[in-house]
């Protein structure tokens, strides 16, 4: 990587990425800057809403993980993304699966695979990401908050690894043979703003539909996975390569399908609805802040 300016992402599944930081990775490619995506697991626990390949689910085929990586291929090279690694190499933690808690939000599934996730040690997976932290070196490093967004375990998980590996990594008597130590500079949780889902929400509900965003309301309470505005540090405007994001969701097509939410907010709200990605910072100063008084830029003040 040679780069000046690197970016690392570390998500849970395939699909995370691009749902949550695609408008990003495709605009920092576009100007010549490193992103590096590891993937925790491939997602084999996942729903699928392709009905030919229902097979492949993993009460039946268990097939969902290879087929997944496919399409998470397929994303990167939307996005323009080249450097994609699995955790530990491909196959090595599981999609742990979940359920819905009463309260709305994931937890754990019953019953776990062996090597999933969830259960993984975290020291051995932080050290996997410690050795491509000191490979990449990386000044920005973007994962979930410690709810994961919305309580996924894997989610959850990969917060844990990535923050720990973090650590690990600028510590420069641990593990030599991982490589030489780094210090990320800055390091971010990915964000949605309330106040654009909010308005998003109202301008979906005005158009009379009342199926996309099930039991939102613009005006009542949101999911965990929405942020106050108050706790965004970063507002990433990516609208010029938004078409790349939404054909990478696109790309995954047994989770995305392109007449369900995801494509409905952005039909409703135009690109501003998935072209400008929020973050809070975690680690790092601030830069130079925009109009808005956030960053435009995750590199700002390096």
């Amino acid at each position: 990587m040679t780069a000046d300016h690197r970016l690392l992402l570390v998500h849970a599944h395939p699909d995370d990425e691009s749902i949550g930081q695609g408008a990003t990775m495709a605009k920092y490619v576009a100007e010549g800057r490193g992103v590096t995506l590891v993937t925790c697991t491939a997602g084999e626990m996942g729903e699928i809403l392709v009905p030919e390949l229902e097979h492949l689910a993993a009460d039946r085929e268990d097939g969902l993980g290879l087929h997944r990586k496919g399409e998470l291929a397929a994303a990167m090279k939307e996005l323009g993304v080249t450097d994609h690694r699995w955790l530990g190499g491909f196959g090595t933690y599981r999609d742990s699966g979940m359920k819905w808690h009463e309260d709305g939000h994931a937890v754990a599934a019953d019953d776990i695979h062996a090597n999933a996730f969830w259960h993984a040690d975290l020291t051995e997976a932080a050290d996997h990401l410690v050795a491509v932290i000191r490979e990449v070196r990386p000044q920005v490093l973007v994962t979930y908050d410690p709810f994961g967004g919305y309580g996924h375990p894997d989610h959850i998980q990969a917060h844990r690894v990535a923050m720990y590996a973090a650590q690990l990594a600028a510590v420069p008597s641990y593990r030599h043979d991982l490589g030489e130590h780094w210090d990320i500079a800055k390091i971010y949780w990915g964000a949605m703003s309330e106040s654009r889902m909010r308005a998003g929400l109202r301008l979906i509900r005005d158009s009379g539909d009342t199926t996309t965003f099930e039991g939102m309301d613009p005006d009542g309470p949101l999911p965990p996975f929405v942020t106050s505005d108050e706790n965004l540090a970063a507002a990433v405007d990516a609208q010029d390569v938004v078409d790349r994001k939404m054909a990478a969701l696109a790309a995954h097509a047994t989770q995305i399908t392109t007449d369900g939410p995801f494509f409905a907010l952005s039909n409703n709200v135009g690109s501003t609805a998935w072209g400008i990605e929020y973050y809070r910072i975690v680690k790092g100063e601030l830069g130079p802040l925009g109009e808005d008084g956030l960053e435009t830029d995750l590199f700002a003040g390096l």
